[in-house]
């Protein structure tokens, strides 16, 4: 018998759909009530309760009260990182309806995940902060070049005080469409809060998706030379990582079908 720790104990929590679907709808970091998660788990309040109350036990969801409301959240963004890694692994759902494919569409072109930004702007705006030397990665580490502090600097975020925070400053997170990696950590997070607040993104207010508005259009191209990939060029059978992710020799391959 293996002396490491239980992971069965953790699988096990996601080993229904409707409790994988309720996690799964709090990556859009917002709080949701337990009506909302049964809704996005297409179940019955009454069936998602023992599932939710499952969720809250096994530490992987936390209660907030506002008033006489309940809100849930994931405990942790490690929670977070982890189910991104798991959709990575998972088999694709057939996809039925129109509305289906413009849904998954929109999360494949910009999404966040939980707190910091992921799909193909996510990757290809952490492959440009690498290719521009603003991040460096040193042994697997991620750590910000001298251009890098005063170009972030200069959107108001202090570095200094991101790299002394409790959480990681920054991490390469592997996302579940691309299969390639974004900018998830302190600075991930502070990025996408930027991007929110001066208007280069916009969120949905029914998903995780966002929406890349005409002006965060020009600001994504002219400070860190990002397009926005076309409309209608989604690959839902996910890629093989391409060789441009300085992390691709990471990703896990042979994912089931």
């Amino acid at each position: 018998m293996s002396a490491e720790a239980d992971i069965s104990a953790i699988a096990t929590l996601f080993a229904e759909r409707v409790r994988a679907d309720m996690a799964l709808a709090l990556l859009g970091e917002r709080a949701l009530t337990a009506g909302e998660m049964a809704r996005a788990a297409g179940a019955s309040a009454s069936a998602a309760s023992p599932h939710l109350a499952r969720l809250v036990e096994g530490g992987v969801v936390i209660v907030e009260r506002r008033g006489r409301h309940r809100y849930y959240r994931l405990a942790d963004p490690a929670i977070a990182h982890l189910l991104e890694v798991m959709l990575t692994m998972a088999p694709s759902r057939p996809i039925s309806t129109l509305t289906d494919a413009q849904r998954r569409e929109k999360l494949w072109v910009a999404r966040t995940c939980y707190d910091h930004l992921a799909g193909c702007l996510g990757v290809d705006l952490f492959d440009s902060i690498i290719a521009m030397d603003l991040m460096r990665l040193n042994g697997g580490e991620l750590t910000p070049s001298p251009g890098g502090i005063e170009l972030f600097a200069s959107f108001g975020l202090d570095v200094d005080g991101l790299q002394g925070a409790r959480r990681p400053f920054a991490l390469p997170c592997l996302d579940w469409t691309e299969r390639r990696h974004h900018l998830a950590g302190a600075l991930g997070a502070a990025l996408l809060r930027t991007l929110l607040e001066n208007g280069s993104l916009r969120r949905s207010s029914t998903s995780r998706a966002v929406q890349v508005t005409d002006s965060g259009t020009t600001f994504l191209n002219e400070v860190f030379g990002v397009r926005l990939r076309s409309p209608g060029t989604a690959q839902f059978d996910l890629p093989e990582p391409r060789k441009t992710d300085p992390l691709c020799q990471l990703v896990p391959r042979g994912r089931g079908k």
